[in-house]
């Protein structure tokens, strides 16, 4: 078939399938008469041309006249009851008319259409039972069978034969429908002459969108004679609003006459179709064929309506059976899969730790972990440099956190090129804001499906040239290879991915709870750590004072009757309390910056700079040292104070350990990639010198409060405090601090600054 016949075939399919307007017929079949009503008084504004032949009355006698002129006071009144009741309890009505002497009797099936009122009428059976012990006794044998069959096979095969006993039908089948909307049998009761369709598959267009919806409205359907005349109302249109009344409901409507060509072409005289509903979903029907006409009173289809209740009913306790073992096996790996998580410090590391656990949780062979523009491959999965492609696809496709897919080829045509490891995708968005996804990947698996004939609809051109669709006059076995496809996900499957977000986002809210008491355990740690290091220092200097007083004391008064080794103690004694009064006044400043409030205002921090080299210059006037300035530096939100002390440690810092006859520090900043993502100034603002260096290992250690790495009186000496205070300034600026140095040649102080207030 060319590429230009395959688009016309579908067109056709849309245009005399998906779009015909199978409820508004404006026929019925001619079992019976239809009439429309209107309230209050029931005056018929539209009746079925077959009048006559049923009730010996013309329709014109009828039309805009009242119900009473056809039924008696007492079976008008029990109409009109009826409308305040459930229609479904209290249908159908026993309906006697008398014509010349004669006792005319029918079932009467009525219903509400919008402000109409359709009152259907069909002749019973001469011995037509309707008392409700006889329907007991025929229900509940057929019930009791259904309810212990074991499997969802088992009940299948009970009902087709109950079925089938009681409407005598050449052939009873189950027609299970799957995700694609295409048909099976999985269940039949035939009559030995007959050919097997157990196990056919029958393609979605024999049973296009709409008429699956008037399944799900009506439980069962009943075509008596294949090929009757269908048989107009009078009028065409409803008087009232000009359109053509819904029959949805009509238990008489006409069918389409392209379902009538398909019985035809089958060889069926007659159909009945009993609707199976599973979470209001129609999960396939049961279906009657019989090679001649045949007609099944109201009472009998009553129980067999009754029947595919009872069915439908116990799908989802037979289903949940399916495969239990399994089940069990996917539950067990779902609980050790939360546990491991669950013990994971990181939450993507537990998930790849999982590895083989991870793809037998829904039997996939591969699978990749997307976080963000991250991705981790585990086992057989599409080439890495098609994963990004994909998961921006599933991004937009996906919906409820979840995406399944036996054919990814016919969703995502890029997929060709990977079938064979991943014709099958399950997609699961566990957060969207930060793009958390997992995919779960099947291979290609090739297949060979058995058709109840070709499920192409031939193409077929009418004697004035019109091009339309005919329904295929074949039935026997075709079968096709299927390629592109993998193995379907199992429900249980999809439902166990499903529960895993719920459990996964549940564990990372509980993480986040124990994270968010952690941290405000830890602000409340530093705040009282502040507040004691601030009494602590402030009570200490006090007696640490009167120490290095009374030591200068006696060196005064007493010094000329002291030993000379009495005086050289004293002399340290004066040294250590200078020094430990050094550092109680760095550990006070140090608490003062976690304690005072910042004051942002805008910094122009080239001003800053000049300031800081000034008041360094005056302190190292025999020190030739050169500054330098790349480029000027911007003007930045910040508290002016904190930034002027953070420069001058830097800058001094860099004079300070430096050895080299030729001395020079730069300060200057460069364009910070990470910066935007962060919120922070888009600047990475550094000091950089030829110094001494700082060895690698000893990198994050020159940050710690009074850790020197030289003897205490090398390159001048000092308390340590200095990095640590410019860490502490920086972080109160939401920013961050990291050094790079090569020992031996210099080192370079990298700092960032929040673009927002926080204090």
């Amino acid at each position: 078939m060319t590429h230009q016949a395959i688009e016309l075939t579908q067109a056709i399919d849309l245009t005399n399938c998906d779009r015909e307007p199978i409820h508004i017929p404006g026929m019925i079949q001619p079992h019976g008469v239809l009439l429309v009503l209107q309230e209050p008084d029931f005056k018929i504004v539209q009746v079925s041309n077959n009048l006559f032949q049923w009730l010996e009355q013309h329709p014109q006698d009828l039309l805009d006249k009242p119900l009473s002129n056809l039924l008696s006071p007492q079976q008008v009144e029990t109409v009109r009851q009826c409308l305040s009741e459930d229609f479904e309890r209290v249908n159908s009505l026993d309906i006697s008319i008398e014509r010349q002497s004669k006792l005319l009797l029918f079932d009467g099936i009525v219903h509400r259409c919008n402000s109409l009122i359709v009152l259907e009428l069909e002749p019973k059976q001469a011995n037509q039972k309707s008392d409700f012990f006889e329907f007991y006794r025929s229900v509940k044998g057929i019930v009791t069978k259904i309810q212990k069959a074991p499997t969802l096979l088992d009940m299948c095969e009970v009902a087709v034969q109950e079925v089938r006993k009681i409407v005598g039908f050449d052939r009873v089948m189950v027609y299970r429908f799957n995700a694609e909307g295409a048909g099976q049998v999985i269940a039949e009761d035939r009559s030995d002459h007959l050919t097997s369709y157990l196990g056919l598959h029958y393609p979605p267009s024999d049973i296009p969108k709409q008429a699956k919806q008037l399944y799900k409205l009506n439980w069962l359907r009943l075509i008596p004679d294949a090929a009757y005349e269908p048989v107009a109302l009078l009028p065409a249109l409803n008087p009232l609003d000009d359109r053509p009344t819904d029959l949805s409901l009509a238990v008489l409507r006409s069918v389409s006459p392209i379902h009538l060509e398909y019985l035809k072409n089958m060889g069926v005289g007659a159909s009945m179709s009993i609707s199976l509903i599973q979470d209001r979903k129609l999960w396939g029907l049961i279906a009657c064929h019989h090679s001649t006409p045949r007609y099944v009173p109201y009472t009998v289809r009553t129980i067999c309506e009754f029947v595919g209740q009872v069915v439908s009913v116990e799908l989802a306790t037979k289903e949940s059976h399916e495969d239990l073992d399994y089940k069990m096996k996917l539950k067990s790996l779902q609980s050790q899969f939360v546990t491991s998580l669950s013990q994971s410090k990181n939450f993507l590391d537990g998930l790849v730790q999982l590895n083989s656990d991870l793809l037998d949780l829904v039997g996939a062979t591969g699978a990749a972990i997307c976080a963000g523009e991250h991705i981790i491959c585990i086992g057989k999965t599409p080439p890495e440099a098609e994963l990004s492609a994909l998961r921006n696809w599933v991004v937009t496709e996906i919906q409820y956190n979840l995406l399944h897919t036996r054919s990814l080829p016919e969703l995502y045509p890029r997929a060709a090129s990977f079938k064979a490891v991943a014709s099958g995708l399950l997609a699961l968005e566990i957060s969207k804001i930060n793009q958390n996804y997992i995919l779960w990947f099947r291979p290609e698996v090739i297949q060979i499906v058995d058709w109840g004939g070709n499920p192409n609809k031939p193409v077929e051109v009418s004697a004035n040239g019109e091009v339309y669709l005919s329904p295929r006059k074949s039935f026997e076995r075709w079968q096709e290879t299927v390629r592109g496809c993998a193995l379907a996900w199992k429900p249980c499957e999809i439902e166990i991915v499903s529960e895993l977000r719920s459990l996964i986002v549940g564990m990372i809210l509980s993480q986040a709870d124990e994270m968010a008491r952690v941290n405000l355990e830890l602000e409340r740690s530093n705040t009282e750590l502040d507040a004691f290091a601030y009494v602590a220092s402030h009570d200490l200097k006090e007696p640490l004072r009167g120490i290095h007083n009374y030591s200068n004391f006696l060196m005064e008064d007493y010094a000329d009757i002291l030993p000379e080794e009495g005086v050289a103690k004293l002399q340290t004694l004066v040294r250590l309390t200078q020094r430990m009064e050094d550092l109680i006044n760095s550990l006070l400043h140090y608490s003062r910056l976690g304690r005072t409030e910042l004051t942002r205002q805008p910094v122009n921090l080239n001003d800053l700079v000049r300031q800081a080299i000034d008041t360094l210059k005056i302190g190292h006037p025999q020190q030739s040292i050169e500054f330098r300035l790349p480029q000027p530096l911007p003007i930045v939100e910040c508290d002016r104070t904190q930034v002027n002390e953070l420069l001058t440690n830097l800058i001094s810092n860099a004079i300070k350990y430096n050895d080299k006859t030729e001395k020079w520090v730069e300060i200057g900043f460069i364009e910070s990639e990470t910066a935007p993502r962060e919120g922070i100034i888009p600047y990475a603002f550094y000091v950089r010198d030829n110094g001494i260096g700082i060895p690698q290992q000893h990198l994050e250690r020159v940050f710690q409060i009074f850790k020197r790495l030289h003897a205490q009186g090398a390159y001048g000496g000092g308390t340590g405090a200095g990095l640590t205070i410019v860490q502490k300034i920086v972080e109160r600026h939401g920013g961050k601090v990291w050094v790079e140095s090569t020992s031996g040649e210099g080192s370079t102080f990298y700092f960032t600054l929040s673009a927002a207030p926080n204090s």
